[in-house]
């Protein structure tokens, strides 16, 4: 099933809705308006037969407008389709919550709290999850700053004399027999 597909089943579903299909080489993906995110899933969900959700992550396309896309894996189990949902993250930085319709979400919306600092709106728990609480910043932001600055490392070859390799070699193979 193809995104267009989709967005053909999904608009009667969801009155208002303006969906887009997005070019994709694996499976169809589409963009959904963030004000009717949580309509959307339950209709995929529900109608759709999408009742997996497998991943939420986010991507960063610092300095376009929007900023942020959070993006959504839904599976059918039953009809073994994939889906690649996208949202356009709002001004204000938020987005809706999935979890009323997906419960599993709870942990992956907190990750991507945690990495990127979108704020999901009416999420009952939003604190750190990857990263110690009192951590400042989010670490997957193209504009979060690199703290450390460490000279590169190398080492010098090892150098090992022939009678010594051939000590260990001895060594080994007396260990593999006992």
């Amino acid at each position: 099933m193809d995104a267009q597909a989709i967005i053909d089943k999904l608009t009667p579903l969801v009155p208002g809705a303006a969906f887009e299909a997005a070019s994709s080489v694996d499976f169809a993906t589409l963009y959904v308006p963030a004000g009717q995110l949580i309509a959307a899933c339950q209709a995929l969900r529900d109608s759709l037969n999408f009742e997996v959700l497998v991943e939420v992550t986010a991507a960063d396309y610092l300095p376009r407008a929007p900023r942020y896309e959070v993006v959504y894996h839904l599976l059918s189990v039953a009809t073994r389709p994939r889906l690649r949902m996208k949202v356009r993250v709002m001004a204000d930085g938020t987005v809706p919550t999935v979890q009323s319709v997906y419960p599993a979400a709870g942990w992956l919306e907190r990750e991507v709290w945690d990495m990127f600092g979108i704020v999901f709106d009416g999420h009952p728990d939003l604190r750190r999850l990857l990263m110690p609480e009192d951590w400042e910043g989010h670490p997957q932001r193209k504009d979060y700053p690199v703290q450390i600055q460490k000279a590169a490392q190398t080492y010098a070859p090892l150098e090992v004399s022939q009678e010594q390799f051939q000590a260990n070699l001895e060594r080994d193979r007396v260990k593999r027999t006992h």
